[in-house]
């Protein structure tokens, strides 16, 4: 999605003079455009991501709103306590973008691989996070955070196509059931590709996702179909512990829908404890073609 992510970033420079891009050292091959096109507001804070964050809040209370760049884990962990107290707690038009989440880095290991971040940051105060699954997503994301103008977490991914053109946003249908569903799958992020991969040929599952954290509201499309299918699947690239399950699972009951089944698969860590890249570790937890298909068939039946 990196591609994607500097072409909107162009755009909405040369339209909003304010904006101030910094970056981690990083974003090689992906951000020179930019660089060479605002190179007064583009600042690289070098290997320093807690001052970097804390320049950011500075400049944004200026009146300067900071896209602020790194790996997903060291925008997110390094840095974590002056995104809490510097942009959250004063409501900052800052917003971390967080490369490569999930086990994005593959074998880079676990120093690169951020599977924790939205539990991290999704509690903060006047946080919002944005998970794009497809490459169109980025666009969508990027125009709701410069407009919300408040503290905001971009995680980036690998993104496929949508399948077909649809209107984008916070919730979207990626595949409809031709009548009545049988199951509904929620996903979140770019590992949609392994969920629509494996629904190929069946037509009563309906398929999700979801773009943020908090869940804002759920939309009457995804609460008609888990009322009528009263099974639901879970896909996420993230630890289970404050994850998109967990808060699907409160709004849910707020709504008060009663459910037959529930399923997750999230990332499992590193069971055999040792490293591969992206889809070896999807696969280690779960989250891979295969295992997708066994458990829609299972709750399918």
């Amino acid at each position: 999605m990196r591609k994607e992510f500097a072409a909107k970033i162009n755009s909405l420079f040369a339209s909003n003079q304010d904006l101030v891009f910094l970056t981690g050292d990083l974003g090689y091959n992906a951000l020179e455009d930019i660089q060479s096109a605002y190179p007064n507001r583009f600042i690289n804070a070098g290997v320093a991501e807690q001052n970097m964050v804390g320049l950011a809040a500075g400049l944004a209370y200026e009146g300067h709103p900071c896209f602020v760049y790194s790996i997903a884990p060291f925008a997110v962990y390094r840095a974590y306590e002056q995104i809490r107290l510097d942009v959250c707690i004063h409501n900052h038009p800052v917003c971390i973008v967080g490369n490569g989440g999930g086990y994005g880095y593959g074998i880079m290991g676990a120093t690169h691989h951020a599977t924790k971040d939205l539990a991290c940051l999704s509690p903060l105060p006047n946080m919002i996070c944005y998970i794009p699954a497809f490459a169109e997503d980025v666009e969508y994301c990027l125009d709701q955070i410069v407009e919300r103008k408040g503290p905001s977490y971009l995680r980036l991914g690998l993104g496929i196509q949508y399948p077909k053109a649809i209107t984008i946003g916070p919730i979207n249908q990626v595949v409809q059931a031709i009548d009545k569903p049988a199951l509904t799958v929620i996903t979140q992020g770019p590992v949609v590709k392994n969920a629509l991969k494996a629904m190929e040929g069946l037509e009563n599952v309906d398929l999700f996702s979801i773009l943020t954290l908090p869940i804002l509201t759920l939309s009457p499309e995804i609460l008609n179909s888990i009322a009528l299918s009263k099974r639901v699947l879970v896909i996420e690239e993230h630890v289970e512990r404050g994850g998109l399950a967990e808060y699907l699972l409160l709004q849910l009951t707020r709504a008060g829908l009663k459910l037959d089944s529930f399923e997750a698969l999230n990332a499992k860590g590193y069971p055999s404890k040792t490293y591969g890249n992206q889809d070896f570790h999807w696969k280690e937890s779960g989250l891979d073609v295969e295992n997708i298909q066994h458990i829609i068939s299972k709750l399918n039946s």
